[in-house]
């Protein structure tokens, strides 16, 4: 890729606001070092990858905190394998290492929770296994605050509790010296305090001649100074011996664990890598939240590749705060059908056309690298393995170039390795010279690299150029329209035509006198050359046609929305109403089972239940809105359509489209749409396709019974039976059942335990120990 393309289109920029996004320093740093990727392959991956993360982000919640940057620790350890005698990491190092495998820990454990819902993940995952050795011994030996523990040795945890032992020893005597010849009062706030390893006593300065002892310091104002008493001098010498040995133990533990560190270096710098680059995967997730962006696609490479950027925002521009303050920049629709190799674009001055080429060339660039763009989800870049962009003022003091002479020694450069992966942006080329001139050679050059099968986006003021692109074929049009009233740019792109430069208009716009003005339009119309009449009505035509566009887009999105309304409408309903038959089976059940319902009267309430939740076709149709909200009082009468209830309407909510229901003594909420008139006549529920929660109404074995007993009877007959009872024992709240099928040749049995296989709410279903029945039962245990 272009370096100075990459510089040009200021992709730097972009990598800036995403390593301010990282939250280590080696995520910032990788972040800064991105670039195209050259494999077509690879860049699928990326993006694959970031939609993952992405994904498992929202579904877990999981967020990286700051870890340290362990990069110059590696060098330090593959030196110290080749030399054993170097020293060992200190705490501070061990510790680094602990924390940053333990968020790769976490981390891991996150992904795989879920693996199936992120594979590329979780196999990147899998592809790194942790240093599990060193992370449970590092966890052993390190504290939360870094130190050694006492436990990582029975030596070190030996030493230090004669430590401690010495310590409250001295500490006694001090007191009961100080007490014993009443010198509190000499003592600072502390009795004692360590200094160089030895235990000593904060004394007044003005005190220090008055007991026998040796001054090791003085504070930085002089008035204390740090005194060991004779009498603990013996103490002392054996805390010096005592903190050496301390001392020793610890480099035994450091070296230790600077030894595992070494053996799972591989798979250390391993957890490392994925802890980086989740933490830049992550970055690319706040990236895209912040512009409302997503990865685009790579379409197929051959002759006839298309783009198709909707929705299309220039990423500086979508990520600047004042910007996205007044709404965000204007979204534009960069398109090549599979027969377009170049587009054209002209119209007047600020009305976005470098904007355009900018915005395809940083999108292309952010696609290749992995990155997500400002672009509707489903856009599609060509393979290009080479981008040039001349744009800007490239002239050179130094080199004694002009801006002309920059951009045709550039393309020069770059037009041998031009082939049909390559897009070439040209900003205003040719203009640097005479018009005429200027425009042969942009049509030519354009020509030449149509030929090459380059794809080509070019802006231009050039008359010429513009009817080239209106005549030559695989070449297409395109205008950034104005306002036809306040002539102020839309910042849209009107396909197939072609616009007028609105100078004279930019002019006015930026205060230069109407006096010049005029006699600028003098001049044209004596050239022969004013066309602004024509453009102005093909411009007006434009955005009249990109309102109407505008409107039928914004139709079908609120078609979208309410189609969108309407299905979660239905299924909430329908998740209520088979709670509801739910939780009526279950009465019926429990009155029966209790004795407050004969056998035949609860039967009929179970068939009562299910022919009120059988919803036909019909029914459905029948359910459309009839009543807005507007046209429903308290006390009058209508139909509830989804239960095929007549009921009173008793409060009415128009902030939240509802109203109150009465339906005989039961008072419910329900959405307006969901009702009808009252005098509607009543559907007859229909045995048909339709919405149907099982119940049982018919059959005569008990369900009290856990035994059904199928010998002797054909398959078909058993098979039916079997089905009848296993949805009453569901329903009547039974953990499980026993079936006979007896012994004899074995065929009843195979068909029973292939009908278990199908059969929903079973969890499991094994033949009965000997003493049951052995192979003649079969115990089945439901969900």
């Amino acid at each position: 890729m272009d370096s100075r393309t990459i510089k040009a289109l200021e992709f730097g920029k972009v990598l800036e606001h995403l390593a301010g996004l990282c939250v280590s320093e080696a995520g910032r740093r990788v972040s800064l070092g991105l670039f195209p990727l050259r494999d077509a392959d690879a860049v699928n991956a990326a993006h694959t990858l970031f939609d993952e993360v992405r994904t498992w982000s929202a579904h877990s919640g999981f967020r990286l905190s700051d870890f340290p940057d362990l990069e110059g620790l590696f060098p330090h350890l593959e030196k110290a394998a080749v030399s054993p005698s170097s020293a060992p990491l200190d705490a501070d190092a061990l510790w680094a290492l602990r924390e940053t495998l333990l968020q790769g820990r976490k981390a891991a454990q996150s992904i795989n929770e879920n693996g199936a819902m992120w594979p590329s993940l979780r196999d990147l995952v899998a592809s790194m296994p942790l240093p599990e050795m060193t992370l449970s011994a590092l966890s052993r030996c390190l504290g939360d605050d870094g130190l050694i523990k006492d436990e990582s040795s029975p030596e070190l945890m030996l030493v230090r509790g004669e430590l401690r032992r010495l310590h409250l020893m001295c500490l006694r005597k001090v007191k009961d010296f100080a007490v014993q010849y009443n010198i509190a009062q000499y003592l600072q706030d502390d009795y004692m305090t360590l200094a160089s390893d030895r235990y000593v006593l904060p004394l007044k300065s003005n005190f220090k001649g008055r007991i026998q002892g040796i001054i090791h310091d003085y504070s930085n104002t002089g008035e204390t100074c740090y005194f060991e008493p004779l009498f603990l001098v013996e103490q002392n010498n054996r805390l010096q011996e005592l903190k050496r040995e301390e001392r020793e133990e610890e480099r035994k533990v450091l070296r230790y664990l600077t030894d595992i560190v070494q053996n799972e270096l591989p798979f250390i710098r391993s957890a490392w890598d994925l802890l980086v680059q989740l933490d830049v995967e992550l970055a690319k997730c706040g990236l895209a939240a912040l512009f409302d962006g997503a990865c685009a696609t790579i379409s197929p490479d051959g002759e006839d590749a298309s783009l198709s950027l909707l929705g299309a925002r220039h990423p500086l521009l979508a990520l600047d705060p004042q910007i996205r303050k007044q709404g965000g920049p204007h979204p534009v629709d960069l398109i090549f059908r599979p027969t377009d190799r170049a587009l054209v674009i002209s119209g007047g001055n600020a009305g976005g056309k470098t904007v355009c080429l900018k915005t395809l060339g940083l999108l292309a660039i952010m696609t290749l690298a992995g990155l997500p763009v400002p672009a509707a989800k489903g856009s599609v870049i060509p393979w290009w393995t080479s981008i040039h962009a001349f744009i800007g003022d490239e002239q050179s003091l130094d080199d004694h170039l002009s801006t002309f002479t920059a951009q045709i020694r550039h393309l020069g450069n770059a037009w041998e390795a031009t082939d049909r992966r390559t897009l070439i942006l040209l900003d205003e080329f040719g203009a640097g010279t005479d018009p005429a001139q200027g425009a042969a050679l942009a049509q030519a050059v354009l020509d030449g690299l149509l030929e090459r099968g380059a794809h080509v986006v070019a802006a231009t003021h050039f008359p010429a150029l513009k009817t080239y692109a209106l005549t030559r074929e695989g070449v297409r049009a395109a205008s950034v329209l104005f306002d036809p009233g306040t002539k102020k740019p839309l910042f849209r792109l009107a396909y197939d035509q072609v616009g007028a430069s609105q100078a004279l208009d930019v002019a006015r716009e930026h205060g230069l006198p109407e006096s010049v003005l005029r006699r600028a339009e003098q001049y044209l119309l004596l050239d022969g050359q004013d066309m602004t009449a024509v453009m102005d009505r093909l411009n007006a035509l434009a955005a009249k046609r990109e309102g109407e566009l505008d409107a039928l887009k914004a139709e079908q999105q609120r078609t979208r929305e309410k189609r969108k309304a309407v299905q979660e409408r239905f299924e909430r309903e329908r998740e209520r109403l088979i709670k509801d038959v739910r939780e009526l089976s279950a009465k019926v059940m429990k009155d029966w089972q209790e004795g407050k319902a004969g056998h035949k009267q609860a039967l009929k309430e179970l068939a009562k239940v299910r022919a009120e939740l059988h919803v036909s076709p019909e029914q459905e149709e029948a359910a459309a809105p009839v009543f807005g909200i507007a046209e429903l009082k308290p006390g009058q009468h209508v139909m509830h359509r989804p239960w095929n209830k007549k009921a009173v309407v008793r409060e009415v909510d128009a902030r939240q489209n509802r109203v109150k229901l009465d339906m005989n003594g039961v008072t419910l909420w329900a959405d307006a749409a969901l009702l009808g008139p009252a005098d509607a006549p009543q559907q007859q529920a229909k045995p048909k396709s339709g919405v149907l929660v099982r119940t049982t109404a018919g059959g005569d074995p008990e369900i009290s019974l856990l035994r059904l007993d199928l010998r002797g009877k054909r398959a078909d007959q058993a098979l039916g039976e079997l089905s009848q009872y296993l949805d009453r024992a569901l329903l009547s709240g039974r953990e499980g059942v026993e079936i006979v099928h007896g012994r004899g040749t074995g065929a009843l049995r195979k068909e029973v335990h292939a009908f278990l296989k199908t059969f929903p709410g079973i969890a499991s279903f094994a033949l009965a120990p000997e003493d049951q029945g052995g192979d003649g039962v079969t115990i089945v245990t439901f969900k």
